[in-house]
């Protein structure tokens, strides 16, 4: 009985092993909740604490900040195959991720890819309804 036991622990072992083996990688929060000293109150933001902002031309569900857009407002972005948390702690909404025109995935907060601004630095919130984009 110990030899089956013995057996059956290594076989749940190597599977789990074999699981992990082909798993895609997971990077659970690639943003956070920040509380902003400002108006604003909690925002979400990367973990460089750089304010996230979602554009009001992006409605479709697609990406339409491309090139000197993208330039300046950067997309968050996350490895290709990371699986994004569905819910971070303290954020309301669904995060995902949807594939750039140049083939990067960026995270989406209910289906909208979320930016941050070339301008900033960590902390500061400068461009909120700046020509159709706002903080979140």
């Amino acid at each position: 009985m110990k030899r089956f036991t013995m057996l059956l622990v290594l076989a749940a072992a190597l599977a789990a092993g074999a699981t992990s083996a082909f798993a895609t990688s997971h990077d659970s929060e690639p943003v956070a909740k920040w509380m902003s000293p400002t108006k604003f109150g909690d925002v979400v933001a990367t973990p460089m604490h750089l304010a996230a902002y979602t554009w009001t031309k992006e409605n479709d569900g697609k990406v339409h900040c491309t090139g000197a857009c993208a330039a300046k407002w950067p997309p968050i972005t996350v490895k290709h195959g990371t699986m994004v948390a569905k819910h971070i702690m303290g954020l309301m909404g669904t995060f995902g991720t949807i594939m750039r025109p140049d083939g990067s995935e960026q995270v989406t907060l209910n289906g909208h890819p979320l930016y941050t601004h070339s301008g900033e630095t960590a902390k500061t919130i400068l461009c909120n309804a700046m020509g159709g984009w706002y903080v979140v």
